[in-house]
């Protein structure tokens, strides 16, 4: 088994609409000493570093997915710009709100597609593309062994605008 880039993600969770989220990373955690850090860090919290949702417009119920790919020894940089090219044109389908592609750093030929899907409907019209056919087509003898999908639930962000690169964005 080799190991992946760390990148988590997928379907929303739905969120209470009060429901406080801490700015900054701070949860139940336990001290050296043994006491309860998550008490002493809520203390420090003030309406300025608190967020609240104030609707569920703008929740994700998205679908990620995280695809795994091992490619042939020396066809790492023909993957890798097979695969740039469909997520420039994926990144732009109506369906989608991100598209990363990913590569190990200790094994370049391990790749991650991190494929974050806006409705159920969009994953069978992303592969319903010509891009998505030309990247197959181009890539399938690359392949070291067949690619692995996995479908994640999103815990965070919650919302469309943590997703969302847009269609100004510059990716590059």
């Amino acid at each position: 088994m080799w190991r992946a880039a760390s990148v988590i993600s997928s379907r929303c969770a739905h969120r209470c609409a009060a429901q406080p989220i801490f700015a900054n990373n701070v949860g139940p955690s336990i001290s050296r000493r043994g006491t309860n850090a998550a008490a002493a860090a809520a203390a420090h919290h003030t309406s300025s570093n608190l967020r609240t949702f104030s609707s569920q417009s703008n929740l994700a119920d998205y679908l990620c997915v995280h695809v795994f790919v091992s490619v042939k020894p020396g066809t790492e940089e023909d993957f890798m710009l097979a695969s740039l090219e469909n997520a420039r044109a994926s990144s732009l389908e109506e369906g989608i709100a991100r598209f990363d592609v990913i590569q190990q750093e200790d094994d370049p030929s391990k790749f991650v597609l991190v494929e974050v899907y806006k409705n159920a409907n969009a994953p069978a019209a992303h592969k319903g593309t010509n891009h998505y056919a030309q990247w197959r087509k181009t890539v399938e003898h690359m392949m070291a062994e067949p690619r692995k999908a996995i479908k994640y639930k999103n815990l965070f962000p919650a919302t469309c605008d943590g997703w969302d690169y847009g269609a100004d964005a510059n990716l590059e």
